[in-house]
């Protein structure tokens, strides 16, 4: 089974997603750090470089390709995409959801604790980090319902949707894992 993570910056998506891989010993793919490391080798921010996105479809294209050749090649796999529910639409979608400002406080410790995500410029605040996410949250609506007419944040699209807002990192993976595990054969 391929089961696809996508949901709000900050909640938890990465963290769940490795989890639930390790629980039922799927490898996991993670889109995101691919759009990182493109933007690194370009100089550019993550969120900068997911605005050339909006003139720039191989932006998309390249990443989206990966994905593709990856649901192909293996059955069972564990995603974290934003396109992944759309491309792939057999996988069991799953959205974690988050208020926006828990979600920027989440990413802003995470920040302080260690910076490798090359998220953007300036994010020295929660507010900024706020700002930051709305941004790449503008702009990733964008791309994908200019390039595929899509919209990535309808709830409709997903198999479980689970807030996380109130919610311990174990509590969400418990309530993941359980409906994961429901869906396995």
């Amino acid at each position: 089974m391929i089961i696809s993570f996508n949901g709000d910056e900050g909640s938890g998506k990465s963290t769940i997603a490795k989890k639930i891989a390790e629980a039922i010993e799927y490898p996991r793919y993670y889109m995101g750090q691919i759009f990182r490391d493109m933007a690194a080798k370009r100089n550019m921010t993550l969120v900068e470089y997911l605005k050339l996105g909006e003139t720039d479809p191989s932006v998309d294209k390249e990443v989206d390709d990966h994905l593709l050749k990856l649901s192909n090649e293996q059955k069972d796999f564990v995603i974290e995409s934003r396109t992944a529910w759309h491309l792939i639409p057999n996988s069991l979608k799953i959205y974690l959801s988050v208020d926006e400002k828990e979600g920027a406080t989440r990413i802003f410790k995470e920040l302080q604790e260690k910076n490798s995500r090359n998220e953007d410029s300036q994010i020295d605040s929660i507010e900024n980090v706020l700002a930051s996410n709305r941004r790449r949250r503008e702009t990733d609506d964008l791309r994908y319902k200019k390039y595929y007419g899509i919209n990535i944040r309808d709830l409709g699209n997903y198999d479980f949707v689970l807030d996380t807002t109130n919610l311990s990192p174990s509590e969400v993976f418990e309530k993941t894992l359980a409906f994961v595990k429901s869906r396995l054969s």
